[in-house]
């Protein structure tokens, strides 16, 4: 009788035993996909600097700092937006946001929002979208031009007042049939110019720190 419990009881603590282990490896693969899914979009972010950077700019072997910024009211995300500023040799040359539109039509917009040193635009693509295909994916760069009307632009040019669709009394023209969509960048791109515009110092403070610190890296 001694040996039959005994038997049992080890055969209960290898049970917990592979039970424990089966949850643990759940686990750790579930925070692996997790991590994986992350890396992913970020490497993905990163592969698509060069293309909202000044053709000048393009392929150029610049110093890249990434920094985690949270400002809901101007960036569109309630967590921290991925900002990368790009030196030459401790030098600004652009600050590339990745930012949300949270007011598209289906879902939330991501975009990136390249920014010169004097406060220009110097390209807007999307990053992901769910727009209605055929009407508001014209965001997409591969779809139309209609993301090129944004560059060169800045708070000044044109003014505040300004930065809205046509049918809304402003200059840009909007997505045939997507006006929500429309809207919902147009207001995303301004909205970032103000946010540079406010930190711009802060974000080159920010950078140089990083970077004394090595924590920058080539793109």
């Amino acid at each position: 009788m001694a040996s039959a419990n005994g038997n049992w009881a080890l055969t209960a603590v290898a049970a917990a035993a592979l039970a424990a282990a089966a949850l643990y490896a759940a686990r750790a693969a579930y925070d692996w996909s997790d991590e994986r899914i992350a890396a992913n979009e970020r490497a993905r972010v990163v592969a698509r600097l060069n293309s909202v950077l000044e053709p000048a700019l393009r392929g150029r072997d610049l110093t890249t700092t990434l920094l985690g910024i949270t400002d809901a009211e101007h960036l569109g995300s309630d967590g921290p937006v991925d900002v990368f500023v790009l030196t030459d040799r401790g030098a600004p040359m652009a600050t590339v946001f990745a930012t949300v539109a949270p007011h598209g039509y289906n879902a939330a917009i991501d975009l990136l929002i390249g920014v010169a040193p004097i406060g220009t635009v110097t390209g807007v693509r999307v990053v992901r979208h769910r727009e209605t295909q055929g009407l508001g994916d014209a965001i997409d760069i591969a779809r139309s031009d209609w993301m090129l009307q944004f560059d060169g632009k800045a708070l000044t040019s044109p003014p505040p007042e300004l930065w809205a669709i046509e049918q809304d009394e402003g200059e840009f023209d909007a997505i045939s049939g997507a006006t929500v969509t429309s809207r919902a960048v147009v207001a995303a791109v301004k909205n970032t110019l103000l946010y540079f515009e406010q930190h711009r110092d802060e974000l080159y403070a920010r950078a140089a720190e990083a970077a004394n610190a090595g924590r920058a890296s080539p793109p």
